[in-house]
């Protein structure tokens, strides 16, 4: 399960924050997760509870940003909705397609006391 790391990444990144700006709490951590990144969001939000405990983010609500996938279809030349990285065009049906959004993650906002 992946998603234990990347939520031991987020909490690093929290405590770095903590320690830079001075804050004590975090009430909530706003999370940008992209539909294409293999992220599986019920995984993460376990996870995030789990690693969470005896930190500054411990309780700490976890809201979850949905980012669509996007990509440049060659054989139509447009910009095109995605929801599998390996799927066909919606417009045209190829499969000459590259991914150009929906495979990031990143805390995009915390909440903090």
């Amino acid at each position: 399960m992946h998603e234990m790391s990347l939520a031991e990444g987020v909490l690093q990144l929290i405590e770095d924050s903590a320690r830079k700006q001075e804050f004590s709490k975090v009430s909530t951590v706003w999370l940008e997760i992209g539909q294409l990144s293999g992220v599986e969001v019920e995984a993460m939000k376990f996870c995030f509870d789990a690693v969470t405990r005896g930190s500054v983010a411990e309780g700490a609500r976890l809201e979850i940003i949905a980012l669509p996938g996007t990509g440049w279809c060659m054989a139509c030349a447009k910009t095109v909705a995605m929801s599998e990285v390996f799927g066909e065009c919606p417009d045209c049906g190829g499969y000459q397609l590259q991914v150009t959004g929906g495979t990031e993650m990143r805390v995009k906002e915390l909440e903090v006391s």
